[in-house]
């Protein structure tokens, strides 16, 4: 990552910074792995930051100079389609990546690596030993890069009633 970026924990005030950041990274990068029909409904849903996300000190932005958020990126225990579920529901020991994204204009230059790291450090000092990744399409590649492996077949992640979004389930060892 170049030393003109800052990685920091998100704040709350980060919520704008981060909705344009994946207002403008989502569209761009995902259109060449799914059909209009797909991003039409999916990405008014994926392309708003989570509050709680932010709220969390799981949740991390890459900042420039100026304070533009060029990479965002956390983790939780809770996995994105059972989030607010209790901790019985959840599988003791794992973490869930959440809402990596990098700017388009800033791919390749360490951001999102750079997120993972302080990721993967974090849950595992937090005494996860296992982390899941609901991957696209686009973003398997990196993950593999990051020592993650396909769990199997593509999933349908709801994000509404109506709406899926296809998804690659991957996880990593800690």
């Amino acid at each position: 990552m170049e030393r003109t970026l800052t990685l920091r924990v998100a704040l709350t005030d980060d919520l704008s910074g981060v909705d344009a950041l994946l207002a403008r990274s989502y569209p761009r990068l995902l259109a060449p792995d799914y059909p209009p029909s797909v991003m039409v409904t999916a990405l008014p849903v994926i392309a708003r930051a989570r509050p709680s996300l932010l709220a969390s000190g799981r949740y991390y932005v890459v900042v420039d100079l100026a304070g533009r958020i060029l990479g965002a990126g956390g983790w939780s225990l809770a996995a994105p389609a059972t989030e607010g579920a209790s901790a019985e529901q959840q599988l003791a020991g794992t973490g869930h990546v959440r809402h990596l994204v990098t700017d388009p204009a800033a791919l390749r230059k360490g951001i999102a690596a750079a997120i993972m790291a302080e990721v993967l450090g974090a849950a595992r000092i937090a005494g996860v030993r296992r982390m899941e990744c609901l991957s696209t399409r686009m973003a398997v590649p990196f993950y593999a890069a990051q020592g993650f492996v396909v769990m199997g077949a593509e999933v349908d992640v709801p994000l509404g009633p109506g709406i899926v979004f296809p998804a690659v389930p991957m996880q990593r060892q800690l």
